[in-house]
């Protein structure tokens, strides 16, 4: 059913051979596999690691374009045409400010904790599958490695609140981890759902098992529960508004960073645009089909009248442009998604953020877990071929339908009784914490 993404493309040691040959060198460089591969991933990866810097440099400018739109202000308007150059003069200010270092502080800590932080947020963009090729790391286990790595920056961003020696910094930090450990529960539980339908969890393998049009997306018909709980937890992840709770400006003066200037803190600035780019990419992925068409077929093989498989050359590589062009579209899709949100809601309370993730996330995304469960039973084919729903006679499309409604309806009703019974012991509780 899976196409395994090739180790590295056959014009590789193509083009080494002729440059070897030029030197007057006689070496076959397909019999060096590994060296092959190590130097494909290099050159993916640094391919990457430049389309990041270039699309975070991107989204700073984007994001202060589209709220200065939604509130009715210019925005960046002085600096380069049309205010195009003015995150560069940004980053050039910072790489000159001075870097500043108090009493008191884990002058160690406080030095790698925005390298720890930001390094992970660039190691997503080697997992990200653009295209069918554009792939640095393949690995059969992809989702959970994403889970994992992510979990490292929470650690970056508690160093860095515990070795400013300040106490905003340090409640910053603790919030982070507060939230990072609520938060990751739902995040995690779906992508279980969508690990669970599919039945792996290679991202690649993921993305191929959409293919065919929108219909056959998981965020569309088959998992649109688990996008939904999936992108709200990763704005939770990224500490994106209404979740920026660690770096609260009115309670906490700037958070985890207030002691922070020049290029740390920059990094710490620049790796939360970097994760957002890489939720957006995840949840396209894992949710949207990644780089397929809506449409079904690719435009170039509507054009051509050739399946992608057959297509070489120049066609190949245009078939990659139109992978790259759709990847993209999704991913700033949801990225605007997440702008607009900043632009509308407000802050959330302590209280109310922690509440939110384990009164009504983490619920919904139980019932959704077995929700999936329920429907890959139903649609999984035994050994005569057909299935479930195909093997009882008393159920066919017209009374498959009336009980997938119901079932609906009775989760829904489930899990109302649940939060408001949560909400009714934790009022209780409260009531009785105060007449003490």
């Amino acid at each position: 059913m899976f196409q395994t993404p090739p180790d590295y493309p056959a014009w590789l040691p193509q083009i080494l051979n002729q440059l070897t040959n030029l030197l007057g060198l006689q070496m076959n460089w397909n019999d060096f596999g590994p060296v092959l591969l190590i130097l494909w991933a290099v050159i993916i990866f640094t391919l990457i690691a430049t389309a990041g810097i270039t699309s975070v440099t991107f989204l700073v400018l984007m994001e202060r374009k589209v709220l200065a739109w939604m509130t009715q202000r210019k925005g960046p308007n002085r600096v380069g045409p049309w205010g195009t150059l003015q995150t560069f003069a940004d980053a050039f200010k910072l790489l000159f400010k001075e870097d500043i270092m108090v009493d008191g502080q884990d002058k160690f800590l406080f030095t790698i904790a925005p390298a720890i932080f930001f390094l992970p947020a660039f190691v997503f963009f080697g997992l990200i599958p653009f295209t069918d090729q554009l792939l640095a790391v393949a690995l059969p286990a992809g989702a959970l490695f994403v889970f994992a790595i992510s979990s490292i920056s929470v650690v970056g961003i508690v160093l860095a609140g515990w070795a400013s020696n300040n106490k905003y910094s340090l409640l910053g930090g603790m919030r982070s981890a507060a939230q990072a450990i609520s938060y990751e529960i739902p995040l995690v539980m779906a992508v279980l759902a969508v690990v669970l339908f599919t039945g792996t969890m290679n991202i690649g393998q993921i993305v191929q098992a959409q293919q065919g049009g929108f219909w056959n997306w998981y965020g569309i018909l088959l998992t649109p529960l688990s996008l939904v709980i999936f992108f709200v937890s990763a704005l939770a992840e990224v500490n994106r508004i209404p979740f920026d709770l660690p770096e609260a400006e009115s309670e906490l003066v700037s958070g985890y960073n207030t002691e922070y200037s020049g290029m740390k803190f920059a990094l710490f600035f620049l790796a939360e645009y970097a994760s957002l780019f890489a939720m957006s990419a995840f949840t396209a992925a894992f949710f949207m089909g990644g780089y397929y068409s809506p449409f079904g077929p690719f435009v170039l093989s509507l054009i051509s009248g050739q399946e992608p498989a057959q297509m070489t050359g120049l066609t190949q590589l245009a078939l990659q442009i139109e992978m790259l062009f759709w990847f993209i579209l999704k991913t700033y899709a949801f990225i605007f998604l997440a702008m607009w949100i900043r632009g509308t809601l407000p802050r959330l309370k302590p209280d109310q953020l922690m509440g939110f993730s384990w009164k009504f996330l983490i619920p919904l995304s139980l019932i959704n877990i077995f929700s999936i469960a329920i429907e890959k039973y139903v649609m999984l084919p035994p050994a005569n071929g057909k299935t479930v729903l195909q093997s009882l006679p008393i159920l066919n499309a017209q009374t498959v339908m009336p009980w997938a409604g119901w079932l609906v309806a009775v989760s829904v009703v489930f899990w109302l009784f649940f939060v408001l019974m949560s909400r009714l012991l934790s009022e209780k509780l409260e009531a009785r914490l105060a007449r003490r």
